[in-house]
């Protein structure tokens, strides 16, 4: 039995045949039309309106409107149609033919009847265009018909009423897919978050890339100021504004209204990841950063060591800049064209069939503007609340939040050498990193380096005040803990848990505790095989049934599982 059969009513031109195309088309339903059923019942019918008209009042005469649920019937058994089928009947006339079907599929009849005035009727049809049906000359001759004449009686009898006149066509779908049912009635939680724990590089870029092929969607907020590098051979791959999950997964790609985008950056990623149109959507109302922004911010670069890449003037452009005309928004770019759509009815339509999604933050939580150390701090709020606004997520669709921490939290170093990047937790130098961990000195020197302005980066001990805040800010359901391998170069050779050195295994028992979370994930180098992977959960959904038919379609690149 199907899980629902809507049931249309209403007048000629009503705009019962737009609602069932719209639905069938936007939401996968099964479309028949008693039209259809009326020419199987009588192949040689003259495809004209008066007598259709009449030989359905005659089967109504002849089965009390029986026959309705009768070739409904044979229909859905000839195309073997699933239990689960959402059906949508275009249309019933009489109450005769919605009480067969009651008695038929019980509560799995949805009655909607659509309605507008005489005078919006007529002119509908003035303007109708039917070209399988001869339509007669005027409304008032489709209105004498005398069943056409009382289809009205079928408001009094109908689950949903809807005045066609004082909606539009997308309020009416919108209202009808509620009432179906189509975006469900509960809030699934299908949304993993992942937001840096501490002053951004914490390694984010490699533990999306690992998330990533578990899942359908990948979002990415923040803008070009923050860099994710993700293992892969030959070399590594930075990502300035795509998820970092793009060239591991077929993961359907968005960038929320919140992003901030310089084109030229993003274009390159494009090309170099070779995604098409069909994989990417930006949403219209992502900002879009000029080369303007970029020279104003380069004041900021010896005061608070800015990157200069423009987001936080572009930021502030979309504020003050609001009766501005020449504010630039992704919808105003021609070479984003064919990427340009809304994201959110793509993820409410994600939602709706329990997709599962991951939303990728940027930077860390100690950089955030409301919660870090003003001034320097970055141009957003980088914490959970932050990420979900910027992708327009709703907090209620969160299942879970994975922040990012690494063993040494790092901050930037500034132009001249000295601190004004920030407050750092007993700074410590790379030597002692050295001598602690057994890694050449050299090599550290060149591994730490940001990756968007390739400046040295500071080091401190780990923070446990930030650890502490920053899960009091996200509420992490996992932390993943990276760099394990600056406590001992020794646990590079660990591919489970239990070979991590004893001093390692405490440290991450103390995390624990101080974050009131688990360590799930656990990297131990930049390499393919870099992950300890300790979570009971995991990311997929439905991805699995699209992984096979979208594979072939991508680049892929070497499997990144640990």
């Amino acid at each position: 039995m199907p899980r629902t059969v809507v049931v249309l009513s209403g007048p000629v031109g009503s705009g019962k045949t737009t609602l069932a195309e719209r639905l069938a088309e936007r939401y996968d339903l099964v479309h028949f039309k008693t039209h259809d059923f009326l020419t199987e019942l009588q192949p040689g019918v003259e495809q004209e309106r008066r007598t259709l008209q009449e030989f359905g009042e005659k089967l109504d005469r002849q089965t009390g409107g029986d026959w309705v649920r009768d070739r409904l019937q044979k229909a859905i058994q000839s195309r073997q149609l699933p239990d689960d089928v959402t059906i949508i009947l275009d249309s019933v006339r009489i109450p005769g033919q919605v009480e067969s079907l009651r008695a038929a599929y019980g509560r799995s009849v949805l009655h909607i009847h659509l309605t507008a005035p005489d005078r919006v009727l007529e002119s509908r049809y003035r303007s109708r265009e039917s070209p399988n049906l001869r339509e007669l000359s005027s409304y008032a001759e489709v209105r004498a018909n005398a069943t056409e004449s009382r289809v009205e009686q079928l408001e009094g009898i109908a689950d949903v009423v809807m005045d066609t006149n004082r909606n539009t066509v997308l309020d009416v779908v919108t209202r009808a897919a509620c009432h179906i049912g189509l975006y469900g009635r509960d809030c699934p939680r299908l949304v993993d978050v992942l937001v840096g724990g501490q002053y951004g590089s914490e390694g984010k870029g490699q533990i999306a890339a690992y998330l990533s092929s578990e899942y359908d969607f990948l979002v990415r907020v923040g803008g070009p100021n923050a860099g994710h590098t993700v293992y892969q051979e030959p070399s590594p791959y930075t990502f300035h504004h795509l998820p970092s999950g793009t060239l591991g997964s077929p993961a359907h790609l968005i960038l929320g209204p919140g992003a901030v985008i310089y084109p030229p950056t993003l274009l390159k990623e494009i090309a170099d990841c070779h995604v098409d149109c069909n994989r990417l959507s930006i949403d219209p109302q992502a900002m879009i950063i000029t080369d303007e922004d970029m020279k104003k911010e380069k004041a900021l670069r010896d005061t608070i060591a800015s990157t200069q890449k423009g987001v936080g003037c572009a930021t502030a452009r979309k504020i003050i800049g609001r009766s501005d005309k020449d504010t630039c928004l992704a919808r105003d770019i021609p070479d984003f064209n064919p990427f340009v759509r809304e994201t959110c009815p793509i993820l409410e339509e994600a939602f709706r069939e329990h997709r599962h999604v991951l939303l990728e933050g940027t930077q860390g939580t100690g950089l955030s503007i409301h919660h870090g150390a003003y001034p320097y701090v970055t141009s957003r709020d980088t914490t959970v609340a932050g990420c979900l606004a910027e992708a327009g997520i709703s907090p209620s669709r969160v299942r879970r939040v994975i922040m990012v921490c690494r063993t040494y939290p790092i901050r930037v170093q500034s132009p001249g050498g000295g601190k004004t990047s920030g407050p750092l937790y007993q700074q410590i130098s790379w030597k002692e990193i050295h001598r602690r961990s057994g890694i050449p000195y050299d090599k550290l020197l060149r591994c730490e380096r940001t990756s968007t302005t390739n400046r040295r980066r500071r080091v401190g001990e780990f923070d446990w005040v930030l650890l502490r805040k920053a899960a009091s800010l996200n509420a992490p359901t996992d932390v993943a803990l990276t760099f394990v391998d600056y406590l001992t170069i020794e646990n590079r050779n660990a591919r489970r848990f239990e070979q991590l050195n004893e001093e390692t295994i405490r440290f991450i028992e103390e995390v624990e505790r101080v974050a009131a979370a688990p360590v799930s994930l656990i990297s131990t180098r930049f390499h393919s095989r870099s992950i300890i992977d300790r979570r009971n959960w995991q990311g997929i959904s439905r991805a699995a049934d699209n992984r096979e038919e979208n594979a072939a379609n991508i680049r892929r690149e070497p499997d990144q599982r640990g």
